[in-house]
């Protein structure tokens, strides 16, 4: 499966800071088997971002797209409006799950407004803007979203044991 990670940073955009959460997701979904296609640090422009991960679900580019940043409450952050802008259908329980995991480690974690989405044959999920919380919520959710996204594609048939 291909991957398209998007990193959504007004700071890392303009140079300030570096953005490292891309890199991490990068790591995990390699180490897991999947090929990253296309990466990109955009500023948190809703437009910007919703065009963008449209782009990649209607060219066929990844089947995954995984964002980071833009999940929180800063007037900027607008990631997952930019997600729902361009759904088809919504898919509430991996943030649902990620949020639950997340609350073992920090209370912080109800404060998230991730969503996951699909697009055509494309998953689209909103991981945290933080390297560390990005590790443990991809490290959670990728083992049960490979065979999501194998009905997804048309791999496999359903989700029955």
């Amino acid at each position: 499966m291909n991957v398209a990670i998007l990193t959504a940073s007004d700071s890392g955009y303009a140079g300030i800071r570096e953005d490292i959460s891309g890199k991490v997701i990068q790591e995990i979904v390699e180490q897991a088997g999947y090929e990253v296609v296309f990466s990109a640090l955009l500023p948190d422009e809703r437009s910007l971002l919703s065009k963008e991960m449209a782009r990649i679900a209607d060219e066929g580019i990844a089947q995954l797209i995984l964002t980071t940043g833009g999940t929180g409450f800063s007037q900027r952050d607008c990631m997952p409006e930019a997600t729902m802008d361009i759904a088809e259908r919504a898919v509430p329980g991996i943030p649902e799950a990620m949020r639950a995991y997340s609350l073992r480690f920090t209370e912080r974690a109800m404060l998230s407004r991730a969503v996951a989405v699909l697009r055509k044959q494309t998953l689209i999920v909103n991981l945290p803007g933080s390297p560390k919380a990005v590790r443990e919520c991809l490290e959670y959710i990728l083992p049960t979203l490979s065979h999501g996204l194998e009905i997804l594609v048309g791999e496999a048939g359903n989700c029955a044991r």
